[in-house]
């Protein structure tokens, strides 16, 4: 089962330092949201610890940040007082998210962090693009990253151990990251996170914890994506690249 309740307390240590200040991982996005009004309605549905969704709310866009981790959430809405952004916040997974909102709420719906392989296979994943693309005005974005997963199981099970060492809040962290990679695509995988902090003192204390994912190949994104009725405008997924950012449209509705 995927919680998050003890990796949200040290969550910083895993965003880089580009995105680390929420106007900054905000702007990453620039090429997205130039095209919004200010006050566009926005909907981060893996908002983790808050800082894309505290960015945007301090662009003047209405911002509704959701996460299947309570602690996530919690602490969103902390980042949120803490810059004076005002963020709705709510617990919610994706396929809960209907119930909250009426379809064609949002005019911008994100999905970053790597979250949608915590999805329960092909079926769980589906069920989550709909929810988004439901929840999507015609013609309103979805922006959705991913890992990319062909790397990660071509490299097999193993253990990661970062080269240097990560400094939030004056307090340097060593980040592992071990591996479970199961012998076919659609069997559930695991990552365990593991974030060494070393104190002033020089003791180490270690929090970690072990997360379930379905991994999925592009082209099987790409095909869910069409099914709920979203359309790619950019991609930049490279079978050589970590990483990818895919903008995907909602198809206008046929008019007679």
């Amino acid at each position: 089962m995927t919680e998050y309740d003890v990796l949200a307390e040290v969550y910083e240590w895993l965003i880089s330092d580009a995105k680390l200040p929420p106007a900054e991982f905000a702007a990453s996005f620039d090429d997205v949201l130039g095209s919004l009004p200010s006050n566009a309605h926005v909907l981060d549905c893996s908002c983790g610890t808050g800082q894309l969704a505290v960015g945007l709310a301090g662009r003047g866009m209405r911002v509704v940040a959701t996460d299947a981790s309570e602690a996530m959430v919690r602490r969103t809405a902390e980042l949120a007082a803490e810059f004076g952004a005002s963020v709705q916040t709510m617990r919610a997974n994706w396929e809960e998210l209907p119930e909250h909102f009426e379809d064609g709420t949002f005019d911008l719906v994100f999905c970053v962090g790597n979250s949608l392989h915590h999805a329960r296979g092909a079926t769980g994943r589906g069920a989550a693009l709909e929810s988004m693309s439901r929840l999507l005005r015609p013609g309103g974005r979805l922006v959705l990253t991913s890992r990319t997963w062909e790397l990660v199981r071509a490299r097999g099970s193993r253990l990661d151990i970062r080269d240097r060492l990560v400094r939030r809040n004056g307090r340097d962290a060593v980040v592992v990251y071990r591996w479970d990679i199961a012998p076919q695509w659609d069997d559930e995988h695991h990552i365990e996170i593991a974030i060494a902090q070393v104190d002033a003192t020089g003791s180490v204390r270690v929090r970690s914890e072990l997360l379930s994912c379905w991994p999925y190949r592009y082209e099987e994104l790409e095909v869910g994506l069409q099914r709920v009725g979203l359309r790619t405008e950019t991609s930049t997924f490279d079978r050589v690249s970590e990483n990818y950012t895919v903008v995907a449209s909602k198809e206008q509705a046929a008019t007679s």
